[in-house]
């Protein structure tokens, strides 16, 4: 995995997870890995990458921002991910067969 950290989000409701990973973009230098995902009961996920002290700084902004709005079920920084990682959180190539 070329990225040093992945964070995760996840929130009861789609508003406060957008709020939130709103937050984590606009306040650090990290990337979201593939599209939210509707987990199911209302859960929603996230995930973003980047640095560690980027991700840590962004998913404490996310975490903080969507708690305003919604309920925040888990906020979690992995440091240097096994590359396995990559296949769970990478959404699909554009253009990719089936």
């Amino acid at each position: 995995m070329a990225k040093q950290a992945v964070g995760l989000l996840e929130t009861r409701g789609l508003c406060c997870l957008v709020s939130g990973i709103d937050a984590a973009l606009k306040s650090a230098n990290v990337q979201l890995a593939g599209p939210m995902k509707n987990v199911g009961s209302a859960l929603c996920n996230a995930v973003i990458v980047g640095d560690v002290a980027a991700v840590k700084a962004g998913i404490d902004a996310a975490a903080e921002a969507a708690s305003q709005l919604g309920d925040v079920v888990s906020a979690h920084v992995i440091a240097r991910p096994d590359d396995a990682i990559e296949k769970v959180i990478s959404s699909p190539k554009a253009g990719a067969k089936k």
